[in-house]
């Protein structure tokens, strides 16, 4: 599983590799994860060989990409 030890649990944060999404694990089915975003939205099914749990870094790559952002629209 994408160099991550042991299975993820619901309620643990994902890193989906495919689609490079955080997500929140809803429930583990036998190939797949179901996964929400953090802040709510609509679920999205994961393979569980590219799902991994999720790094601090992959915990604080949005917050940064939004705050580059908006420090790119004031200049």
């Amino acid at each position: 599983m994408c160099g991550d030890l042991g299975e993820l649990r619901v309620g643990e944060l994902a890193y989906d590799t495919e689609t490079q999404e955080l997500g929140v694990v809803m429930e583990v089915f036998r190939n797949y994860y179901a996964l929400r975003p953090p802040r709510g939205g609509i679920e999205w099914d994961a393979l569980r060989d590219l799902t991994r749990r999720a790094t601090n870094s992959d915990r604080i790559a949005p917050a940064l990409s939004e705050r580059n952002a908006n420090s790119s629209q004031r200049s």
